[in-house]
């Protein structure tokens, strides 16, 4: 509380993941857990477009081809919903801009999530009173249903800590490469095991963003190798 910058964006992160976990809750559990793994997709992205508008970095060539690629692949998912993918969006610019703040703090892991859980415990808290009160809570009401409960907080909370461990320890090459594989997990799991419907532009959509991403990776490969990364 003696560092107001600092204490502002700790609020700013716990509004910032606070977004992306309802809007992820909310996909999942309603249909749309392949348009959420193109958030995670387009992620990458979206930390380009911070370092170039925010930071002032320059786009090296094949980074402004995979974005220009990337832009179609949404457009054609664009068309093919019928509607703006805001799930994907939504999690993409929310996680994005998480992983950008955070890096900007370098706080310890465990600190800056325990203050971040902190913030977001009041209103959450609120809420399960008022669902408790209403007798719409899940919480305690049965050994199965309270065990997947806990589990869910337990199977987001380790990642989290890993993620913001790293962002302080690696760079931003090798975090960006890493996260390819969650929405993979997301997107396998989407189609084969919740058969969501993939019609053929939408299979076109995220052929056209894989290319933009083999791109991206290439690019984010060749460049590290003339980065010395021993500090990290």
């Amino acid at each position: 509380m003696r560092r107001p910058k600092v204490a502002a964006k700790l609020f700013l992160t716990s509004v910032l993941i606070s977004i992306n976990w309802l809007v992820y809750i909310w996909a999942t559990n309603n249909g749309h857990v392949v348009e959420a793994s193109l958030g995670y997709y387009i992620n990458p992205l979206i930390m380009i477009g911070f370092g170039v508008i925010v930071l002032k970095e320059k786009m090296r060539p094949l980074q402004w081809i995979a974005v220009c690629i990337a832009s179609l692949g949404v457009l054609v998912l664009t068309i093919d919903y019928g509607r703006l993918p805001w799930v994907a969006l939504a999690l993409a610019f929310s996680w994005g801009s998480y992983g950008f703040v955070k890096k900007q703090l370098g706080l310890g892991a465990l600190e800056g999530l325990a203050i971040e859980t902190l913030i977001a415990s009041l209103p959450y808290l609120l809420f399960l009173i008022y669902i408790g009160d209403k007798g719409s809570g899940q919480f305690g009401h049965g050994l199965g249903i309270t065990t997947l409960l806990i589990s869910a907080g337990a199977v987001t909370a380790i990642p989290l800590l890993l993620f913001n461990g790293s962002t302080t320890r690696l760079p931003l090459t090798m975090i960006g490469l890493l996260q390819y594989i969650t929405p993979t997990i997301q997107f396998a799991i989407g189609v084969w095991v919740r058969h969501e419907d993939m019609p053929p532009a939408r299979w076109a959509g995220f052929l056209i963003i894989w290319v933009a991403l083999s791109a991206l990776a290439f690019d984010l490969v060749k460049s590290s190798r003339t980065v010395d990364n021993s500090v990290a």
